[in-house]
């Protein structure tokens, strides 16, 4: 059984062989998952607050809010403080702020192409640009050279990597996850804080928090994407019109997208001490396409400097790895599960959950049941099973080794964490969907692994079961999720041991001390036109 292994065999199950420029970080780097905005941004807000002269605070995000507030307060509620004023203040004492949003090939050249956050960022980088703190008198903003956008990357591609990195006294924090800086991330368990249009909406996320030299690779991989931006060729957009009007780089009153003034270049890193963790290995996991188009004339083609000819796809390999070393169950949590544009079948994952499934694997998938807005159309989400999820896994397996897998929305719930459990010993958490698309690394990602003798992955596991069932943890609730035996029995009642009734887990009181709230999860099934071929069988 997982449980029994050593630190060295968990490491060898589970991890991906450790490279010189992507290593394992042994019992020497701290890694605590972080579950939901509210105690995101909160952990944000503490760190921020306390950097000082020679400090740094680095931020890579998809998309950023200049007006958030980290306490999740809105403007004219007492209080209230957008964080770009906070970097600006910090800025303006002595602390290295550097923020790099993303851009796409074409969005970035065209800034008003309604895909993506693309419009939305540039206008967000010149609010941040110009932003006067409120509590200095300064002669100029602080942050006019200390903002970048990103549009390096594949033509359809994007810079999907979402991580902060602080340095206070020295010492390195950084928070790798799928949250980006916006008001709509601002939610907690029971997901009653949002509202989408008439619908009741909520907001599920993830992110893991690194101490120790794990820390330094997330920096590093900060410092390639900044030392990229900042070199990457002018572009122009109007001047002084506000997004809805940006146009084509021609014509008059333009200004550059990215100033030329920017550093360059980063401070060195202090070195970093080990963190004791013990029973612990963490990876920092990249994904990256290889080629860039950087001038639309002839297509001239470049390459990132940090980036070989065959790209870099370690969020795959890991995820492989993991995926084949499990022998109880791999718990998925993720937006798509289905292919988009971009994507390349030789990194698909579909084949690896097969076969997981045919030695027995439980397979668990949680998807939302609410749609992002930044998708496009109506929130509204079927509860049905993805198309790809039924071609390339269901329809290729036995009846019996079907019954391994089972799929579950959750109701009003965008689910935008990208996050797999396995065998209560592996956790992942990052930015990377599961499609091919972020594996092969047309979105560039970057993605935090843990293996553990320890308890911590069972104990995320059962703070994420409660929190989709509704369950507040007790004396009672607790040590029966802990059990692996029984929990399972949550997703299908042929699952749970010999001698549980069939109702535990399907009513109030069963087991002893489970009293949802409500009922959130969702069984997802075949499409309609599925079940009623199959009804006329």
């Amino acid at each position: 059984m997982p449980h029994a292994l050593t630190l060295s065999e968990l490491i060898d199950r589970y991890l991906p062989p450790a490279t010189e420029v992507c290593p394992t970080f042994t019992e020497n780097s701290v890694y605590e998952p972080i579950i939901d905005g509210v105690t995101y941004f909160s952990a944000l807000a503490e760190q921020m607050d306390a950097l000082g002269p020679g400090d740094a605070v680095y931020i890579a995000g998809y998309q950023a809010d200049p007006q958030l507030d980290l306490s999740g307060r809105v403007a004219g509620e007492p209080g209230y403080r957008p964080f770009t004023d906070v970097l600006a203040e910090k800025a303006a004492d002595g602390t290295d702020v550097r923020i790099v949003l993303s851009a796409a090939e074409f969005s970035g050249g065209v800034p008003w192409l309604p895909v993506g956050p693309f419009r939305a960022n540039t206008l967000a980088a010149r609010v941040m640009r110009a932003w006067l703190p409120s509590n200095r008198e300064v002669a100029e903003p602080p942050l006019h050279d200390r903002v970048l956008l990103d549009w390096s990357g594949p033509l359809i591609g994007s810079n999907h990597q979402k991580f902060v990195v602080f340095c206070h006294d020295g010492e390195l924090t950084a928070y790798v996850g799928g949250l980006d800086l916006s008001p709509t991330r601002f939610d907690k368990s029971p997901h009653h804080h949002l509202r989408l249009g008439v619908h009741r909406w909520g907001w599920h996320d993830a992110a893991a928090r690194l101490h120790g030299p794990a820390a330094v690779r997330v920096r590093e991989t900060f410092r390639s994407r900044w030392e990229n931006a900042a070199i990457l060729p002018p572009r122009k957009i109007a001047r002084n019109l506000p997004a809805q009007y940006f146009r084509l780089p021609s014509g008059g009153g333009l200004t550059v997208i990215n100033p030329p003034d920017t550093p360059l270049t980063l401070p060195p890193v202090p070195e970093q001490p080990d963190r004791p963790a013990d029973g612990t290995a963490v990876q920092v996991l990249r994904s990256y396409r290889p080629w860039s188009l950087y001038r639309h004339r002839g297509l001239r083609r470049m390459r990132r400097a940090n980036v070989t000819r065959a790209g870099i796809q370690e969020v795959y390999r890991a995820l492989v790895t993991a995926i084949r070393g499990a022998e109880r169950y791999i718990y998925l949590e993720d937006q798509y599960f289905h292919e988009a544009p971009g994507g390349d079948p030789r990194f698909q994952l579909y084949g690896e959950l097969r076969a997981a499934a045919c030695r027995g694997v439980k397979i668990i998938l949680i998807g939302s049941g609410r749609r992002d807005p930044a998708d496009g159309g109506d929130s509204t989400v079927r509860p049905v099973i993805t198309r790809d999820l039924r071609r390339r896994v269901l329809d290729q397996l036995s009846p019996e080794s079907r019954r391994n897998v089972v799929m579950y929305r959750v109701d009003n719930l965008t689910v935008h964490t990208k996050l797999m459990l396995v065998d209560d010993v592996f956790i992942s958490i990052g930015s990377a969907n599961f499609f091919s698309r972020s594996m092969v690394g047309t979105d560039s990602e970057i993605t935090s692994t843990m293996v553990t003798t320890g308890h911590a992955v069972r104990d995320l596991r059962v703070k994420l079961w409660a929190e989709h069932l509704r369950a507040p943890l007790n004396d009672e609730v607790t040590p029966v999720l802990s059990d692996l035996d029984t929990a399972l029995g949550i997703w299908r009642t042929e699952w749970l041991p010999d001698g549980h009734p069939p109702e535990t887990w399907r009513r109030a009181g069963s087991p002893g001390g489970f009293h949802p709230s409500e009922r959130a999860l969702i069984p997802a099934r075949y499409s309609s036109f599925v079940l009623r071929r199959e009804s006329r069988r």
